[in-house]
């Protein structure tokens, strides 16, 4: 279940229009993954870790439906409605501030269930870059997000070992869990920089980040 699924929508838009002093090229890659899954963001170094939770919703495919958090060396960082033991809270601090260099890097793990671990890489650090936009832009990636709740990287295999073989004994079991086809290389970063603009709050809540995450998978908000 998610979160803060008792928030409101109340607090008004808040989108920062200055030019950060630092932006970052991060590299986000799901472990485990082969071909590697992967994207490759623009972010503003001031932008806090719940921030940047949104974004890499957004970013790699997922639904917001499960717990997460930030992992720097051995310090932990999550949302503190998820009253998680030993976190800090991840509002209160930025990417700049636990990536500070160039080659730095830390975790971002989301649903301690599948265990969906990102190992996340501070490519560059710059001043200025020609596709940047506010809150994030998106330049690259491979590889479609897998689902949600497929039993993670081994869930992930058979998964796309199934529905890639209609004969298979167990494809329409499989496709009548997923709804659809399955394109293991579907990926279209306009698409995700589309709905990375729709971002309008400094720190997202649970239903302004669903909200968005719904209209991008196409269902109602009342049902995601």
């Amino acid at each position: 279940m998610p979160i803060n699924s008792k928030k409101t929508d109340k607090s008004s838009p808040k989108k920062q229009d200055k030019v950060p002093s630092k932006i970052y090229q991060i590299k986000v890659s799901l472990c485990g993954t082969e071909p590697s899954i992967w994207r490759r963001l623009l972010i503003a170094g001031d932008t806090n870790l719940g921030l940047l939770h949104g974004i890499f919703q957004i970013s790699m495919g997922w639904l917001n439906s499960h717990l997460h958090q930030f992992m720097v060396e051995r310090t932990f960082y999550a949302d503190p409605e998820a009253e998680l033991e030993d976190v800090r809270n991840e509002f209160n601090t930025t990417l700049s501030k636990i990536a500070p260099a160039e080659k730095d890097t830390f975790m971002y793990m989301y649903d301690f269930g599948d265990s969906w671990d990102h190992l996340i890489q501070v490519e560059k650090i710059l001043t200025e870059h020609k596709d940047f936009v506010l809150p994030a832009a998106c330049i690259g990636g491979e590889g479609a997000c897998p689902p949600e709740d497929c039993g993670g990287i081994p869930g992930y295999y058979d998964f796309c070992e199934i529905m890639q073989s209609p004969d298979n004994d167990g494809y329409d079991e499989m496709y009548d869990w997923f709804g659809r086809q399955y394109d293991p290389e579907q990926f279209d970063a306009d698409e995700v920089n589309k709905y990375l603009k729709k971002i309008k709050w400094k720190k997202p809540n649970w239903m302004q980040l669903g909200k968005v995450l719904a209209e991008r998978d196409g269902v109602d908000f009342d049902e995601f």
